[in-house]
């Protein structure tokens, strides 16, 4: 299995005003403490963008670059995706990476609304995950699709629409699935070859249900802890992956435990924090995948 990290794991967010955000520096030491060799990329900025000193930057703490998270307004007629998309695709092949993972953003801050598409916009949606598709297959990467609370792919409905109307291949994120509506384990059963990445999430149901009733937002129910490490919670990661491997996934699975942090957790006791949760999921992950070889 190849198991990589994430920085939102550590409460690294591309959304205004999300919480505390730690430094490069801190992320990727402790991704290194936790034994992982490969990481997403983190919101624009939090590493370099200069593309010499972003390859100099992973190598120097043995870490490889499999992706980055790339939200992209997909249904406006006036305006091009594929703009937005020309930075970070250039940062991910020169990292080497072999994924980028878009999202189809709203155009408004966080995840805490989102506008209602009408046909005309879906479809110029979905012809853009096409077209974004190919720009990125043209440099040797593959493109997926994070159906994601919050942007315009969050529902069943809304996946099964991009099933229907795109070739894009999904990036299964199981939280956000669950969050959205969407058995995970349920999907990935019904169409695994259109899974071609994984971010791995375990939620707390009960605040998700709250999400889902308008009682929390998003926001709030993240901080309040709705992202739980691995095997914690009330997603069966053990069987999505025993599913995935039986259908010969190829891909990587990233552990995302989405963080708002309220301040350094440098002050947290020894095991508490962004990095003791991530070794938790990391025992757990690798108890899975003991399970399935053997």
């Amino acid at each position: 299995m190849k198991i990589a990290g994430a920085p939102i794991s550590w409460g690294v967010c591309e959304v205004p005003g999300w919480g505390y955000q730690l430094s490069a520096d801190r992320v990727l030491t402790e991704m290194r403490q936790a034994g992982l060799t490969a990481t997403e990329l983190g919101l624009e900025g939090f590493l370099p963008t200069d593309t010499v000193e972003l390859v100099q930057l992973l190598d120097g703490y043995g870490l490889s670059c499999v992706g980055g998270f790339v939200p992209v307004v997909l249904f406006e007629d006036d305006h091009d995706p594929a703009d937005d998309l020309a930075g970070p695709l250039e940062s991910l092949v020169a990292a080497g990476a072999g994924v980028v993972v878009l999202a189809a953003a709203t155009g408004l801050d966080g995840y805490d609304a989102r506008p209602i598409l009408d046909e005309r916009q879906w479809a110029t949606l979905l012809s853009n995950l096409d077209r974004l598709a190919d720009i990125v297959a043209s440099r040797g990467l593959t493109a997926v699709l994070h159906p994601h609370v919050g942007t315009m792919v969050e529902s069943r409905a809304e996946v099964d629409r991009v099933l229907t109307g795109s070739r894009i291949p999904l990036c299964l994120d199981t939280g956000h699935l669950l969050i959205g509506g969407t058995d995970p384990l349920a999907l990935t059963k019904e169409v695994p070859e259109r899974i071609k990445h994984a971010h791995l999430k375990d939620v707390n149901a009960a605040l998700a249900v709250k999400v889902q009733s308008g009682e929390l937002t998003y926001t709030q129910a993240v901080a309040a802890g709705m992202y739980v490490p691995l095997g914690a919670g009330d997603v069966d990661i053990a069987g999505i992956v025993k599913t995935l491997e039986d259908h010969g996934f190829d891909g990587w699975y990233v552990m995302e435990q989405d963080k708002i942090l309220d301040s350094d957790p440098q002050a947290m006791p020894t095991g508490e924090g962004p990095l003791g949760d991530v070794l938790a999921s990391v025992a757990f992950l690798q108890g899975a995948a003991a399970t399935v070889s053997s």
